[in-house]
């Protein structure tokens, strides 16, 4: 890195990167049996750009949006505990305990999904253990013990460190800016992107993805948070069920209303007059 350079031109750099490696890295995944080995994309000469199809899931399941969402995840009373703790110290009081229920508050769909939940909602829509899944994400709470059960579902699942050479990851160490930059050009340029809940990146991509006409699946969590509370539910039930509930959620263009974010909504604002 040149000293005194800029971080605008140091995204440059990096959208380039990312354009020509990393992209093509996860078209062209190594087999099942190696998908979790030790061996880096960058070290396999073979790699063929444009192989194969990949999906970002931007995974927002990090230990600020469980408190935030003062949610239940089943982790008993030792973990609403330690949230409640963690919203006094974060938010200092700001953040009062919520006067809806756990399954009030999931059934209004106002639960971020957990890693399980959205592996799920992938496999209902049609998504198996061949799809090429790329992790955007921070920290995810509760680690990887948390997504294991994403990870047995999607064997092929990598992110930055799984896909970069120790020199890239050490060009972006500690650096939010860049790394959250490297998560979003790789999301841009993928066949489907999906995130876990609403926030300011999917709202950004489902506005850029829009422009584009690319496919970008929106949660529908008010569905999804009532399905899931339904222990009873097969299925044989639920995956119709979803499917249906998501079939106008995949990108296509929505008008924008009036106060609604023009990155987010960019028709008719940004897009050519017929």
């Amino acid at each position: 890195m040149v000293p005194g350079e800029c971080s605008a031109c140091n995204v440059e750099l990096w959208d380039c990167s990312y354009s020509s490696i990393l992209s093509p890295r996860l078209r062209s995944p190594p087999s099942l049996n190696s998908a979790s080995s030790a061996t880096h994309f960058h070290d396999r000469g073979n790699d063929r750009a444009g192989a194969g199809k990949y999906v970002v899931l931007h995974l927002r399941f990090d230990k600020d949006m469980a408190a935030h969402s003062a949610c239940d995840f089943c982790g008993g009373k030792a973990e609403k505990l330690a949230l409640a703790k963690y919203r006094q110290v974060l938010w200092q009081g700001r953040l009062l305990n919520s006067q809806f229920t756990d399954e009030e508050l999931r059934g209004q769909g106002r639960c971020p999904l957990t890693p399980e939940e959205i592996g799920l909602l992938l496999a209902a829509l049609g998504f198996n253990n061949s799809t090429h899944l790329y992790l955007a994400s921070y920290k995810v709470y509760g680690g990887e013990a948390r997504i294991s059960a994403l990870r047995q579902l999607f064997p092929f699942m990598e992110d930055k460190k799984s896909l970069a050479s120790s020199h890239e990851l050490y060009e972006v160490e500690g650096k939010a800016s860049l790394l959250a930059a490297v998560d979003y050009y790789v999301s841009i340029q993928s066949d489907v992107f999906i995130s876990a809940s609403p926030g300011n990146m999917h709202n950004a991509l489902l506005g850029h993805r829009a422009y584009k006409n690319l496919k970008t699946i929106r949660p529908n969590m008010t569905l999804l948070g009532k399905h899931f509370l339904n222990k009873t539910m097969e299925w044989s039930e639920f995956q119709p069920a979803v499917q249906q509930g998501h079939k106008n959620r995949q990108g296509q263009i929505w008008i924008r209303k009036e106060k609604q974010s023009t990155y987010t909504y960019p028709a008719p604002d940004c897009m050519c007059k017929a």
